[in-house]
């Protein structure tokens, strides 16, 4: 065979047999209605005359998701495996089902599959050749396919023609319910992930958002072996080149103070830290919408556009004009956009290393500074502890804010044990002299229904002036009772804001709560205090009333 040839053999896309013959392997079989690669426009037509959606005045679609308006965690499943089961850090996170279930719920699937339609997205996860993943999203609903198009990194022309071979198969099934009585799982729901064969089944949610953070859980097990650290962060960079890390649950600002007009977008939720530098995992952005303000976020308002899909969103039925203030169907609005909308995006989707580094924490007791500087240790702390807020909408069953402990600012996401992620982190910090903050996105003055929610602007400047070098020389007081160290000035910034203490009407009751969340700190912090340097274990609130918690 001649040189040309073989190019011309290499180019040929695969046939629809060939790709069902690689789903078989998964235990999919009997697909008969196939749909590979489908344009956007392709997606969008399909989806709107299917009444699957509807289209905004913006040219988003517009889909409702059903009941399950957010994630589902406590019907996420990982199989247990002998070739897994001593990685992963097993308990209420990481539960385990068995192989046996997760193959009988896969046939159902399959028989589902053969009496719908199928779409294929085919894709990679990881803007870094050395590291990506390709990956293959089945899916019966063109606007989950469009997502999954969205979300993910897009073949080159060459690469769709050429054979693809996935790393990672999605099999998503939302709309196919599962049954407590014949399935023995826990609702209708099931989020299956197979790390040793790399599946992920998806069954009785049409929240997209599954799709997305399987795919986040399965780079987080598989890049650790590879050296490379998955992060629940978003990252930009400044005209100088500088990267900064902004690590947060969803809803704490992630998305939103990435997308800074004075600096360009490298992503907006998951990336990879190699020794390369920081790499995107995905090509679009999926933010949180609710009362979303052109003025306050207009790069993210004006990315919402044709190929965009927004998730329960109210639109007015005449004009097809978008309320991002209504909350009628759930807090958890959420839009779809590729990060090329973005304007002066980092196309490649990779930067060097960070100069900084944010912890974004939503703090609804109103008790944390806006901004604090951490030393090494306190930032191994922060990070183990990954004190936040679960906020409204973003999982099942959470109606307001809920300040929880989150190991490394994604554990619903991390399969293996939090200090092996922690460890990996510090190393880093430490060879690149990182700076790293604690920055409060949440309440000011008082608790979630009496203060209220940090400003944008204000978390803006912060930001601005520890990137900047504006904070270098600004002494720190180290906070009574948290320890970290505290600017006692900001440009821009009120300095009785930067002392969370003055904000409070009763400062009484602050000094009342701030010793109760130091001890949930004390007390959460004791899983990790035996496998952990003495000065990271020292480095947070103390241990003063644990034991009266405890009633000993």
């Amino acid at each position: 065979m001649s040189a040309v040839t073989q190019r011309g053999a290499a180019r040929r896309s695969p046939t629809d047999d060939e790709i069902r013959a690689q789903l078989k392997t998964t235990g999919v079989a009997g697909v008969v209605q196939l749909h590979r690669n489908l344009t956007t426009t392709e997606l969008v037509a399909r989806s709107l005359a299917r009444h699957e959606s509807i289209l905004a005045a913006n040219g988003a679609i517009v889909v409702a998701t059903g009941p399950r308006t957010g994630r589902s965690p406590d019907d996420r499943f990982i199989v247990d495996s002998p070739g897994v089961h001593h990685l992963v850090d097993w308990g209420r996170v990481n539960a385990p089902c068995s192989r046996e279930q997760f193959d009988n719920l896969m046939a159902k699937a399959g028989a589902f599959l053969a009496q719908h339609e199928a779409f294929v997205v085919d894709g990679f996860a990881g803007a870094d050749d050395a590291y990506r993943l390709p990956l293959r999203v089945l899916t019966t609903t063109p606007w989950h396919a469009l997502f999954a198009q969205t979300l993910f990194l897009r073949p080159s022309r060459a690469e769709l023609r050429a054979p693809f071979e996935p790393g990672l198969t999605v099999v998503d099934c939302g709309a196919l319910g599962a049954s407590m009585e014949t399935d023995g799982t826990r609702s209708n729901a099931f989020i299956g992930i197979d790390l040793e064969r790399g599946l992920v089944l998806i069954l009785g949610t049409m929240y997209a958002g599954e799709i997305k953070k399987s795919v986040f859980t399965f780079l987080n097990y598989l890049l650790p072996e590879r050296d490379v650290l998955p992060m629940h962060c978003s990252a930009n960079v400044g005209r100088a080149g500088d990267v900064a890390l902004f690590f947060g649950l969803s809803g704490t600002g992630k998305t939103t103070l990435s997308a800074d007009p004075q600096r360009r977008l490298i992503g907006d939720d998951e990336h990879g830290w190699s020794d390369h530098g920081v790499f995107n995992f995905e090509g679009g952005c999926y933010a949180k919408v609710i009362r979303l303000s052109a003025r306050a976020e207009p790069q993210i308002a004006r990315a919402i556009t044709f190929g965009s899909v927004l998730e329960n969103v109210v639109i007015d039925p005449a004009s097809r004009a978008v309320d991002y203030d209504e909350d009628a169907l759930t807090e958890n609005t959420r839009a779809t956009y590729p990060v090329d909308h973005i304007p002066r995006c980092v196309r490649s989707g990779t930067g060097g290393h960070p100069r900084a580094v944010f912890f974004l924490t939503s703090d609804a007791y109103g008790l944390l500074p806006p901004i604090a500087r951490l030393t090494p240790a306190m930032a191994s702390y922060h990070f183990l502890s990954g004190f936040t807020s679960k906020l409204a909408g973003t999982e099942q069953g959470v109606n307001r804010p809920e300040p929880t402990f989150s190991a490394c600012f994604g554990a619903p996401f991390m399969p293996r044990p939090a200090a092996v992620y922690a460890a990996m982190l510090a190393e880093r910090l430490q060879r690149h002299a990182s700076s790293c903050w604690l920055v409060n996105t949440g309440w000011t003055g008082g608790p979630y229904g009496v203060g209220q929610r940090m400003e944008i602007g204000v978390t803006r400047r912060l930001l601005s002036a520890a990137l900047d070098g504006a904070l270098d020389d600004v002494p720190l007081r180290p906070d009574p009772v948290f320890k970290v160290l505290v600017p006692e000035r900001c440009p821009g910034v009120p300095d009785e804001l930067l002392s969370p203490r003055s904000t409070w009407a009763d400062p009484g009751a602050y000094d009342e709560q701030a010793r109760k969340l130091a001890e949930r700190f004390a007390l959460n912090f004791r899983v990790y205090a035996d496998s952990v340097p003495a000065e990271v274990a020292a480095a947070g609130p103390g241990e003063q009333g644990v034991q009266g918690m405890l009633g000993v």
